[in-house]
């Protein structure tokens, strides 16, 4: 469920928003993977680095810790978005309760693939929107199925240098697609922002405003 704070304003009267007046949203991220997701579904976006520091503990929970920095991030920019909605997203890679980040080197990057190597990992994202009326805080979750992956294949994949910057060393919309098996859910949301749940989100907050709802 989502979770929502009255951040000024009449909550229940920001739902009903003009469908004639689009601000762009104001996306609290330098991923390159979430703009190009936002080019792809139409919505207009401007893009501002957040401040807000993240730190990822390997056996935190990783709901609600890609929750807190999903708002992290949003708030960080909040007060120069004017009536912009603001834009936090937060994606993590987790496997029997540990927390796969990215990796530090391509060693650690291997390590990682051969923990996922035929299993079924959850790759789960906080997304956070703030206007000058209210604060929303959900996430999503997509599950992934890697096959069972050589020695050779890990090594393979480790050449390309596409684990870098990347959550448990692997990018879906890369070279990445040929470890995986198997997905359950949105797979826009692997890739870095839950598109399914923005766009649930978007129809229902601002009705035809972005072209959705």
């Amino acid at each position: 469920m989502g979770e929502e704070v009255a951040v000024g304003g009449d909550l229940e009267g920001s739902q009903a928003v003009s469908s004639h007046v689009v601000q762009p949203l104001l996306l609290a991220s330098t991923s390159p993977q979430r703009r190009v997701t936002l080019d792809q579904l139409g919505i207009p976006y401007e893009v501002l680095a957040p401040t807000y520091v993240e730190e990822d503990p390997p056996k935190a929970n990783a709901v609600r810790l890609v929750r807190e920095h999903a708002r992290g991030k949003a708030r960080s920019v909040a007060a120069q978005a004017g009536d912009r909605p603001v834009l936090g997203v937060d994606t993590a890679v987790s496997l029997g309760g540990r927390i796969f980040g990215k990796p530090a080197n391509a060693t650690e990057a291997e390590h990682m693939l051969e923990e996922l190597s035929g299993e079924t990992h959850v790759v789960v994202s906080g997304l956070c929107l703030i206007t000058p009326a209210w604060e929303l805080v959900e996430h999503d979750s997509t599950r992934v199925t890697f096959r069972e992956l050589t020695p050779r294949e890990i090594a393979h994949h480790l050449t390309h240098g596409e684990w870098e910057g990347r959550a448990g060393g692997y990018a879906i919309q890369g070279r990445g697609a040929a470890l995986v098996e198997e997905i359950e859910g949105d797979y826009l949301n692997v890739v870095g922002l839950p598109a399914a749940l923005l766009v649930r989100i978007l129809a229902e907050r601002f009705p035809g405003a972005y072209g959705f709802g």
